[in-house]
């Protein structure tokens, strides 16, 4: 630009000291003109360029921190995809899991429904044998002239127990026992006799008749009930080592018994 004004300065010196005439004077001041104007309206590109490179080069830098700003936008997403993904496969297992947990409880329901039933049938095949047998032996025993069974005497037995009547079932079992002492249901007898004075809460004597079902029939399935029972006199009677020891002996000699197992759950109560 500063050469452009030295050489302007020395044309018009030369055309003052006469070098040249008055029209090319004229033609070289409009060359000068022109020669300013196109040197203005390339600064003034020039400047416009410069500044387009600067908006250029900020658009780029935005530009480029825009893509850096999608690209981590874009990886999050991806992390929550993932993390989305997942969840989804927590939740499918976590419910799977109850749904087989629902069909295996299914399952244990439907086998124990099963068996209940068929105790429930056993049991009602049971009852009406003995009913029967009830109706046959209160008709034989009630004929004129005619003793009463040994079942028919056992059952009458029971029969007061079940109404209540203790001395009166005690009588009848007592009687049954001496005029039958072979008889396949004496145990039973015997047992049902420490039932009534259990009912009447005479633990002591209770205590000593089922001991004599213990120490007579110890393989007869009456043993372990009589065990239990003792057992249950003696914490009636606030002797908790006493019911401690026959419980814990009863779940040793007769572990498979339904007796041994109310004996475990009486065990952690009296400890």
């Amino acid at each position: 630009m500063k050469r452009v004004w030295i050489l302007s300065g020395c044309l018009m010196l030369a055309l003052t000291g006469g070098c040249a005439s008055t029209g090319s004077v004229e033609a070289v001041r409009r060359d000068v003109d022109e020669t300013k104007n196109r040197i203005y309206t390339i600064e003034k590109d020039l400047g416009t360029a410069r500044e387009g490179e600067k908006t250029f080069k900020s658009d780029f830098a935005a530009l480029r921190k825009g893509d850096a700003d999608l690209q981590a936008n874009l990886d999050s997403l991806k992390t929550d995809l993932q993390l989305m993904a997942g969840k989804l496969d927590d939740q499918g297992l976590a419910i799977k899991k109850p749904v087989e947990e629902l069909a295996r409880y299914r399952e244990d329901s439907d086998r124990r429904i099963v068996a209940l039933e068929d105790r429930i049938v056993k049991l009602q095949v049971a009852v009406d044998e003995l009913n029967k047998r009830m109706k046959e032996f209160a008709q034989n025993s009630s004929a004129p002239g005619k003793e009463a069974t040994p079942d028919a005497l056992y059952l009458k037995g029971l029969e007061s127990f079940k109404a209540g009547d203790m001395p009166s079932a005690r009588t009848q079992l007592t009687s049954f026992i001496e005029k039958n002492p072979s008889h396949d249901l004496v145990p039973n007898a015997r047992y049902w006799i420490g039932e009534t004075y259990y009912g009447e809460k005479n633990y002591e004597q209770a205590i000593l008749e089922f001991q004599e079902v213990v120490k007579q029939y110890p393989k007869k399935e009456k043993a372990p009930a009589a065990m239990l029972k003792q057992a249950l006199s003696f914490k009636a009677l606030k002797d908790l080592k006493s019911t401690q020891y026959l419980l814990k002996r009863l779940i040793g000699d007769y572990p498979k018994s339904d007796e041994a197992k109310k004996a475990k759950v009486l065990l952690k109560e009296v400890k």
